[in-house]
C-alpha cells in the first residue's frame, strides 16, 4: 500500500480558534482526521509526526536538520513525505532541504495556508490534500512547494504575497504541475531521479550575509557587513540584471573582501530575470573585482546554497566553482 508520512512544522495551517479566547492556537496534528475528514477518503496509508509547533518565523537551520534527519530515517517506509510549514520562511526551507537531500528519489511537497484548517474558507484543506496526492504519485522526486494549484520547485521559490491565497511565485521556472480537475505534471521540467543512494548534508555554515544595494547607501553601511567576524560569503542584491554603483570606495571594499577569501555572489533584486555581468559597465567592474554571477536563483535559494557549500568546503575556490553549476536544478545554466 502507498503510504505518506506528514511531518508538521507548524503554521497558521494548524491552528484553530480557542472558542474561549478567540485567539489562534495549535491543534494536536495527530488527530489531523477530525479536522479534515476527507483524507479518510485516501486509499493510502497516512502517517503523522509533529514537531514541537514552531513559527515559521522562528525557523533555524538547526529546524532544517530535524526536518532533514525525520525524512532519511523514515525514507523506506514511505512513497512520499508531505512536510507542513508556516509561510514566512517555507521557501528558505525548501531551498534548504533541496541542497541538505542529494539523491532524492521521492516527492517532498512543502505545504500550508493563508487561513487556519479550521476556518470555513480555508485554503489549507485543498492545499493539503492535493500536496497528499502529489507525494503519493511519485512523479516529482524533488523538495517542492504546493500552494494555490501549483507545485513549484522549492529552490525557485519565494513568498510574494502575505494577503491573498496565491502566497509563492516562481518567477524564473514554470510550474512542474497545475492542479485543475486533473493534476498535469510537466515531465520536461522534473528532475530525475538517480538510482544513487539518498545522502544527506547536515553541515550548514551559517556565516553569511545579505548586502542589499540601494541609492545613498553608505560605506559605513558596507563596511559594517562585509567586516562581521567569522564571515565567509555574502549574497549580494544588485539592481536589473546584475548592477551596482561604480563608487570608488566601494568597488575597493569589495575587491578587499575577495582578496581575504570571502565568496561574493551576485543576485538581483528583480524578481524576474538573470544576473548578466557582463552587459553593463555598471555589471562588469563587479566582475573584475571578483563577484561571481548567481544567475537567476532566489535570495533564498543563493543563501541556503551557500551555507550547503561553505558546509562542505574550506575553500573559497571549491565553493565558487560549485556555486557555478546548477546542483538541484536551482539556477538556470
Amino acid at each position: 500500500m502507498t503510504s505518506i508520512l506528514i511531518i508538521y512544522t507548524g503554521g497558521t495551517i494548524g491552528m484553530k480558534l480557542d472558542p474561549e479566547t478567540g485567539a489562534l492556537k495549535p491543534f494536536n496534528f495527530e488527530q489531523v482526521e477530525q479536522e479534515v475528514p476527507e483524507l479518510k477518503k485516501f486509499s493510502y496509508a497516512i502517517d503523522t509526526i509533529s514537531l514541537h509547533p514552531i513559527d515559521s518565523s522562528e525557523i533555524q537551520p538547526q529546524h532544517w536538520l530535524q526536518m532533514a534527519e525525520i525524512i532519511v530515517e523514515s525514507y523506506d517506509r514511505y512513497n512520499g513525505f508531505v512536510l507542513l510549514h508556516g509561510t514566512d520562511t517555507m521557501a528558505y526551507t525548501a531551498s534548504a532541504l533541496s541542497f541538505m537531500l542529494e539523491n532524492l528519489g521521492k516527492p517532498v511537497v512543502l505545504t500550508g495556508s493563508q487561513l487556519p484548517i479550521g476556518m470555513i474558507r480555508t485554503d489549507g484543506k485543498e492545499n493539503l490534500i492535493s500536496a497528499i496526492e502529489i507525494a503519493a504519485a511519485g512523479h516529482v522526486p524533488e523538495v517542492c512547494i504546493f500552494f494555490e494549484n501549483e507545485l513549484l520547485r522549492g529552490n525557485r521559490t519565494s513568498k510574494y504575497n502575505a494577503e491573498h491565497f496565491r502566497a509563492f511565485r516562481s518567477d524564473n521556472f514554470p510550474p512542474l504541475a497545475q492542479a485543475g480537475i486533473h493534476i498535469t505534471y510537466h515531465d520536461e521540467l522534473i528532475l530525475k531521479a538517480t538510482e544513487k543512494p539518498l545522502r544527506m548534508h547536515p553541515k550548514m555554515d551559517t556565516n553569511v550575509a545579505v548586502l542589499r544595494v540601494f541609492p545613498g547607501m553608505t560605506q559605513a553601511y558596507v563596511e559594517s557587513i562585509l567586516s562581521i567576524k567569522g564571515l565567509r560569503a555574502v549574497v549580494l542584491e544588485t539592481y536589473g540584471s546584475g548592477n551596482a554603483p561604480g563608487l570608488p570606495w566601494f568597488l575597493d571594499l569589495l575587491c578587499g573582501a575577495v582578496d581575504r577569501g570571502l565568496v561574493l555572489l551576485n543576485v538581483s533584486q528583480c524578481h524576474t530575470g538573470m544576473v548578466d555581468m557582463a552587459t553593463y559597465e555598471a555589471g562588469r567592474r563587479l566582475m573584475q573585482v571578483g563577484v561571481q554571477s548567481g544567475y537567476d536563483s532566489t535570495t533564498e535559494a543563493a543563501l541556503a546554497k551557500l551555507m550547503f557549500l561553505l558546509g562542505r568546503y574550506d575553500n573559497a575556490g571549491e565553493v565558487k566553482k560549485e556555486l557555478a553549476l546548477s546542483l538541484r536544478g536551482e539556477i538556470s545554466i
